[in-house]
C-alpha cells in the first residue's frame, strides 16, 4: 500500500493551491500570484476604459450573462488527469450538499467554453511574455541566492541548466504555465537541495497549509483525497436519473440519509438501545444486570461478529490460505486494538491518553443512561481487562515474518490448545445457518500464544466485566455515525489522542462512509465522468517499462544466487496489473448482483449502518466454501492510493490515483515517471519487500530463495533498518523504529530506482522534453522534485506520536530524505558532492 488511509488514528480543507483546483482565468491568476511576484511586481488591474471597451464587444447575451456570473457564488475548476475542467459553484467548507451545484446544460457549457478561449488567448500573450522574463529573473535567483562561487556550486550551477537547450526549448503551453506554478508554488528556493531537500521541494507549501482544526496532519495526498471527496459529493448528491440502477441508487440513498440530520435527531438512541438490549443489555447502564442464559460469552461473540462486523477479543475472518492461495479458509489473530497501538495501553506517556479513553467510555455511558457513580468504576474494569488483553499480544514490530506466527491446525487442535472457549459454538454462530463444521475444520491462526493467553484471562475475569468490554466495542463502533453529544465526547477525546480540536464537515464524513462501505458503486458513479480512459492505456506501458527496469535491476545485483533470480524475475513478471476499476462497474446486471442482499432505507441512517455492517459481514464470512476468486478487485476505485496483494500476486492502482500530482496526460514525462511511475515501482517491489519475498508468483507462502541468499537480503534490510531508525520525528523529540517500516522503505527506494531508470530509457528513445518555465531545472531534476512534492505535508505532535508507534509507512520528509539520500542517480541529478547531507558516502540498497 503506498499510503495509510487518512482518518481514524491513523493520519488522514479546503485548499485549493495543488494542480486540482485553480481559479478561472488560470493564466491572470499564475500572472497575479506567481509571475508577478517572481519580478518583484505589483499585481496589475485592468483599467476600467479598457474593460468597457471589451463589454461592449460582447453580444448582449454575452453580457446579461457575464453580468449574471458575477453575482454568483466563486467558479473553481477541478482539473481532470484528461486536463478538462468541470465547472462547479461552492461557498465555505461548510456548505451543505444542496449548494453544490454542476453545471451540466450544453448550451451554457458552449457559452462558457467561448468565453474561456477569449480570455485564455489573451492570458496566453501577456502570461508567454511574463513568464519569459520570470525565467530570467529565476535563474539569477536559483543560483546566486547563496553567492556560490566555490567549485561544486559551479557544477551544481551547470547540473541545472543541463545543457536543454536554453531558452529556445522552453514549453510555452498553458499546461506547462500551470504546471511550473504548482512546482514553484511550493518550493523553498532558499534551502539547499543538497543539504534539506523537503524543505527545498516543501518549504513554501508547509507554510501555507496550515493542519485544518479536523485533522491531526496535512498532507498533498490528503489535499488530493480532500479534491477526490468533493467529485464523489457531487456524483453523490445528484437526483437519481435514467442512468442509474439498484446498485447506484443504494449509494446515494445511503449518502442521503447519512446527511438527513432531522431525521437522525428523530430516531435518536432509540435503535442502539434495542441493539443492546438484544444482546443482553450493557451491564454499565443496568444496575439490575444478570448473565443472559441464552447468551453464552461464545455465542456473544459470534453474534457481534455476524450481525455487527464487530471482532472482540479476537479478529476473525475468511480469506486465501497464505499457503494455498486458491483455497478460503477461516484465519484468526490476535484482537484488534481500541486505541491506536499498544504502546498507549502500556506505556507511562500515554497516561493521559488512558485517561482521555476512559472518560470518553464514561461519558457515553451516561448518554445512555448509565449512573455516573458506578459508570465510571465499572469502566475503569473494563480499561484493565483490555490491557491485560494488549500485554499478551505480539508488538507489530515482530510479526513481520508471515512464515514465523502463521499456524496451521484442525478445529479440535484448537479446542486442545486453548480449552477455555467452545471453538465449535463460537465459530459455528458467526458463521450462521449455513455452514456446518466438523471437529477436522480447518484453520490458520497468526497469534496462538495471544489465543493460549486470553483464554487464561477469561477464565479469572468476572463475566460482567467481560460483557461490558465487548458491548462496548460494538458501542463504540456504532457512535461514531450518531450526532450531538456523541459526537461532541467524540471530539474531546480526540482533542488528546489526535490534537484534533473540530469534527470534519458531516458531508465529508458521509462521503467517506459511503465509499468505504459502498465502494463499487461509488466507483460506477466515479467513472461516469471523472476518468479518461487514454490514462489506463498510459500506465499499462508506464508498468511494463518500470518492470523491465526491474528486472535490469535484478540482472545487475551481486548478492542473489542465479537460481533465486531466476525465479525472482518469473515472479515480477507474472504480476497481475490492474488499473482504473473493476469491469463489473460497467456491467448493470453484475454490479446490481453485488448488492442484491442488501436493503438500504431512505429515511433511517442508523438502520442502513446496521445493514450494511450484517451484509458485509456475511458476505466475506461465507466465502469460506467457495474457491480464491483471484481476479476480484479488493479495494474501492475511487481513492488515491495503490495495493499489492501477496496472495494473488497482483499490482492495482484504482482510478483515483491517477491524477495530478501523480499523472496528468499533460505533464512531461519526468513528472510521470517521479509520480506514478515511483508509485509503479514502489508496488511492484512489495513483491519482494521483507514479507512479500516470503510468496511465490502464485501467491503461496514458500521458502523460494536459498539460505545464502536469505542472509544477504537480510543484511541488506538491516542497513534500512538502522538508516530509518537514525530519523528523529521533532514534533516528539523521538526517533523512528526502523523494523516497522522496513517494508515501505524497501519499497519507496526500490521504486524510485526503477521509476529513474524507466524515464532515461524512455528519454533515450524519444528525446529530451521542453524545459518547464522559471524554474530552469533538467528533467532529471523535476523527476525528483516531483516525487517529493507528493509527501508535502505537517503533523500535529500526537499523530507523529501515532505513526511512530503504529504506522507502517514513515512520516513524508522521512520518504524524501530516505530514498534520495540512498539515490546517486539524485545525487548527480543535483549535483551534490560526496558527504553532503543528501549524498552520504555509505547507502543503502536492497533493490
Amino acid at each position: 500500500m503506498l499510503a495509510t488511509p487518512s482518518g481514524g488514528a491513523a493520519p488522514t480543507s479546503d485548499n485549493k493551491l495543488n494542480n486540482g483546483y485553480l481559479q478561472s482565468n488560470a493564466l491572470d491568476e499564475l500572472n497575479a500570484t506567481v509571475v508577478s511576484p517572481l519580478l518583484g511586481q505589483q499585481p496589475q488591474q485592468q483599467p476600467q476604459q479598457q474593460q468597457q471597451q471589451q463589454q461592449q464587444q460582447l453580444p448582449q447575451q454575452q453580457q446579461q450573462q457575464q453580468q449574471q456570473q458575477q453575482q454568483k457564488l466563486p467558479t473553481v475548476v477541478f482539473l481532470s488527469p484528461d486536463g478538462s475542467g468541470r465547472n462547479a459553484t461552492g461557498a465555505a467548507s461548510t456548505a451543505v450538499a444542496s449548494d453544490w451545484l454542476l453545471l451540466k446544460e450544453t448550451q451554457q457549457r458552449r457559452r462558457l467554453f467561448v468565453l474561456a478561449i477569449a480570455f485564455t488567448v489573451l492570458g496566453a500573450a501577456i502570461g508567454a511574455l511574463a513568464i519569459y522574463f520570470a525565467s530570467l529573473h529565476q535563474q539569477c535567483q536559483f543560483y546566486q541566492r547563496n553567492e556560490l562561487t566555490d567549485a561544486a556550486a559551479a557544477g551544481r550551477r551547470g547540473g541545472a541548466q543541463g545543457g536543454d537547450g536554453g531558452q529556445d526549448n522552453i514549453c510555452m503551453t498553458q499546461e506547462c504555465v500551470r504546471t511550473a506554478a504548482s512546482l514553484l508554488s511550493a518550493m523553498d528556493l532558499t534551502a539547499d537541495p543538497c543539504e534539506d531537500f523537503f524543505q527545498f521541494a516543501c518549504g513554501t507549501w508547509n507554510k501555507v497549509h496550515p493542519i485544518p482544526e479536523d485533522r491531526s496532519s496535512i498532507s498533498t495526498f490528503e489535499v488530493l483525497s480532500d479534491q477526490q471527496q468533493l467529485v464523489l459529493r457531487g456524483v453523490l448528491d445528484e437526483p437519481i436519473d435514467e442512468r442509474d440502477n439498484e446498485a447506484t441508487i443504494k449509494a446515494k440513498t445511503f449518502f442521503k440519509s447519512c446527511m438527513d440530520i432531522p431525521q437522525i435527531r428523530k430516531i435518536g438512541v432509540g435503535r442502539l438501545e434495542q441493539v443492546l438490549r438484544a444482546l443482553g443489555g450493557w451491564p454499565v447502564i443496568e444496575s439490575e444486570w444478570q448473565p443472559p442464559a441464552e447468551l453464552s460469552v461464545e455465542q456473544l461473540m459470534g453474534v457481534l461478529r455476524l450481525n455487527y462486523s464487530e471482532a472482540v477479543l479476537i479478529e476473525l475472518y475468511v480469506g486465501a490460505d497464505d499457503k494455498n492461495s486458491s483455497v478460503n479458509i477461516l484465519q484468526m489473530d490476535q484482537l484488534q486494538y481500541a486505541l491506536p497501538s499498544r504502546d498507549y495501553y502500556l506505556k507511562a506517556s500515554s497516561y493521559n491518553d488512558r485517561q482521555a479513553y476512559h472518560k470518553y467510555m464514561t461519558q457515553i455511558a451516561l448518554l445512555l443512561g448509565g449512573n455516573p457513580a458506578t459508570a465510571a468504576a465499572e469502566l475503569q474494569e473494563v480499561v484493565l481487562f483490555e490491557t491485560q488483553l494488549v500485554n499478551v499480544s505480539l508488538a507489530e514490530a515482530d510479526r513481520h515474518d508471515t512464515s514465523v506466527i502463521y499456524r496451521k491446525m484442525s478445529l479440535r487442535e484448537l479446542q486442545t490448545l486453548v480449552p477455555q472457549l467452545n471453538w465449535t459454538t463460537y465459530l459455528q454462530t458467526a458463521l450462521g445457518d449455513d455452514i456446518r463444521l466438523q471437529e477436522d475444520e480447518p484453520l490458520v491462526t497468526y497469534g496462538l500464544t495471544y489465543l493460549q493467553e486470553m483464554g487464561l484471562i477469561l477464565e479469572r475475569t468476572d463475566r460482567r466485566v467481560i460483557h461490558n468490554y465487548m458491548l462496548w466495542r460494538l458501542v463504540m463502533s456504532l457512535v461514531t455515525h450518531m450526532i450531538d453529544d456523541f459526537q461532541r465526547e467524540r471530539v474531546e477525546f480526540r482533542k488528546i489522542l489526535m490534537g484534533i480540536q473540530s469534527e470534519r464537515t458531516r458531508w465529508s464524513q458521509c462521503v467517506e462512509w459511503t465509499n468505504k462501505k459502498l465502494g463499487v458503486a461509488v466507483g460506477a458513479l466515479f467513472i461516469r465522468d471523472n476518468f479518461n480512459q487514454d490514462s489506463k492505456e498510459v500506465a499499462l506501458e508506464m508498468i511494463h517499462n518500470i518492470r523491465a527496469a526491474f528486472n535490469e535491476l535484478l540482472a545487475e545485483n551481486h548478492w542473489m544466487d542465479d537460481e533465486t533470480r531466476a525465479v525472482a524475475k518469473e515472479k515480477a513478471d507474472s504480476m497481475n496489473e490492474r488499473i482504473g476499476y473493476p469491469e463489473i462497474l460497467t456491467n448493470v446486471t453484475e454490479l446490481e448482483q453485488e448488492y442484491v442482499n442488501l436493503t438500504i432505507v431512505s429515511d433511517n441512517f442508523i438502520d442502513n449502518v446496521l445493514s450494511i455492517l450484517h451484509w458485509e459481514s456475511e458476505k466475506l464470512l461465507h466465502l469460506l466454501r467457495q474457491p480464491v476468486d483471484k481476479e476480484k478487485w479488493t479495494t474501492e476505485p475511487a481513492v488515491v492510493n495503490a495495493f499489492y496483494n501477496p496472495n494473488k500476486n497482483d499490482i492495482v492502482f484504482p482510478a483515483g490515483i491517477l491524477q495530478p500530482l501523480f499523472y496528468s496526460q499533460h505533464f512531461p514525462k519526468s513528472l510521470n515517471y517521479g509520480g506514478i511511475g515511483v508509485v509503479i515501482g514502489h508496488e511492484i517491489t512489495h513483491g519482494f519487500d521483507d514479507k512479500g519475498r516470503q510468496f511465490d508468483k502464485e501467491g503461496n507462502m514458500m521458502q523460494w530463495w536459498n539460505n545464502a541468499t536469505i542472509e544477504a537480503f537480510r543484511e541488506r534490510t538491516q542497513c534500512v533498518i538502522d538508516q530509518y531508525s537514525r530519523y528523529k520525528i521533532n514534533e516528539v523529540d523521538m526517533f523512528m523504529d526502523g523494523r516497522m517500516t522496513q517494508g515501505e522503505n524497501i519499497a519507496d527506494n526500490g521504486g524510485l530506482k526503477q521509476a529513474f531508470r524507466a524515464y532515461k530509457k524512455w528519454e533515450k528513445l524519444h528525446g529530451r522534453e521542453q524545459q518547464l518555465p522559471a524554474l530552469n531545472m533538467t528533467h532529471d531534476q523535476l523527476f525528483f522534485l516531483n516525487y517529493a512534492q507528493i509527501w508535502c505535508g505537517s503533523m500535529r505532535p500526537q499523530d507523529a506520536l501515532t505513526k511512530i508507534r503504529s504506522s507502517v509507512h514513515s512520516p513524508g520528509f522521512v520518504r524524501v530524505l530516505g530514498p534520495l539520500s540512498n539515490s546517486r542517480d539524485f545525487a548527480r541529478a543535483y549535483n551534490c558532492d560526496i558527504g553532503s547531507t543528501m549524498n552520504p558516502a555509505n547507502k543503502c540498497s536492497v533493490w
